[in-house]
C-alpha cells in the first residue's frame, strides 16, 4: 500500500497572475463581447477622445518617470526594467487607441529624492493607475477595458516596487 501523498498548499495569485487576466480581458473586450452594435459601442464622443489624450500623456509622464528614477538609482533599473518596458508598450497601446493628435505628457514636476527612488517611482506609478481607472468609467468598449487593463497592470507594478 502506498503512503498517501501531501496535497498541494494554496496557490498564491502571482503578478504574472494578475497580467494574464489582464490581457485575457482585454482580449475579450477587443473581440467584441458587447450587447450593442459594433458602431454604437465604439463611437467615441469629443469628450472621451480628450479624456484618451489626456490618458496618453498620464503614460507619457510615467514613462519618463521610470527614466528619472533608473537614473538615480541605477539597481533599481537593474531590478525593474522589465517594468518600465511595460510601462512603454501600455504608452503604445493608448497612442494607437487615441484619436487624433496627442499632447506630449511632461516630466514629473520633482524629482527621485535620493536614497528613495523606488518610493518615489511607486508613488509615481499609484497615481498613474488611479488615473486611468477613474478615465475608464467614462470610455466605452475596448478603451474602457484598455485603460482597465493599464490600471490593473499598474497596481501589479506598484505591488513589486513596495
Amino acid at each position: 500500500m502506498m503512503p498517501p501523498t501531501a496535497l498541494p498548499g494554496p496557490r498564491t495569485f502571482t503578478r504574472r497572475t494578475l497580467l494574464a487576466v489582464s490581457a485575457a480581458g482585454f482580449a475579450v473586450a477587443v473581440a467584441g463581447c458587447t450587447s450593442s452594435s459594433g458602431d454604437e459601442a465604439e463611437a467615441v464622443t469629443s469628450e472621451q477622445a480628450d479624456d484618451l489624450a489626456g490618458q496618453v500623456a498620464v503614460q507619457e509622464t510615467l514613462v519618463a518617470a521610470y527614466d528619472l528614477a533608473f537614473g538615480a538609482d541605477p539597481a533599481l533599473a537593474a531590478a525593474a526594467a522589465d517594468l518600465a518596458t511595460q510601462a512603454g508598450e501600455q504608452l503604445d497601446l493608448l497612442k494607437a487607441a487615441a484619436p487624433g493628435k496627442h499632447t506630449a505628457g511632461r516630466p514629473p514636476a520633482d524629482t527621485p529624492p535620493a536614497g528613495s527612488a523606488q518610493q518615489w517611482l511607486r508613488a509615481q506609478v499609484a497615481t498613474a493607475a488611479a488615473s486611468h481607472a477613474a478615465a475608464c468609467l467614462d470610455q466605452a468598449g475596448a478603451r474602457a477595458a484598455l485603460l482597465g487593463s493599464i490600471a490593473a497592470g499598474l497596481r501589479g507594478h506598484e505591488a513589486r516596487l513596495a
